[in-house]
């Protein structure tokens, strides 16, 4: 069956860094378009960054310029390395394969002095 198991969160200051991992297993990762999202306390999940299966990338404007998503279809991973982190970036990040039901379980980004 298909997963999609989310590491590297936890807690780091603000101005640090964090790379966030997203390992697929049991699906064809490298057709897949790949979304990272986040949900804060009492907000809406909201998309972050995004790769294609091709590797075109976007982003959302908060974070433009200080995260990169990146992706190793042999490896069958996608990445989130995040840079200049703040406090509003707290939240639980998931990885999504999108236009299908696939969501990893979310791994807690908290940023704090």
């Amino acid at each position: 069956q298909v997963q999609l198991v989310e590491s590297g969160g936890g807690l780091v200051q603000p101005g640090g860094s964090l790379r966030l991992s997203c390992v697929a297993s049991g699906m064809m990762f490298r057709i897949y378009d790949m979304d990272w999202y986040r949900q804060a306390p009492g907000k809406q999940r909201e998309l972050v960054a995004s790769v294609t299966s091709g590797g075109t990338t976007n982003y959302q404007d908060s974070v433009k310029g200080r995260f990169t998503i990146s992706r190793v279809n042999v490896l069958k991973t996608v990445y989130l390395q995040m840079n200049s982190v703040k406090p509003d970036d707290t939240a639980v990040y998931y990885c999504h394969a999108r236009d299908t039901a696939y969501w990893g379980q979310g791994t807690q980004v908290t940023v704090s002095s």
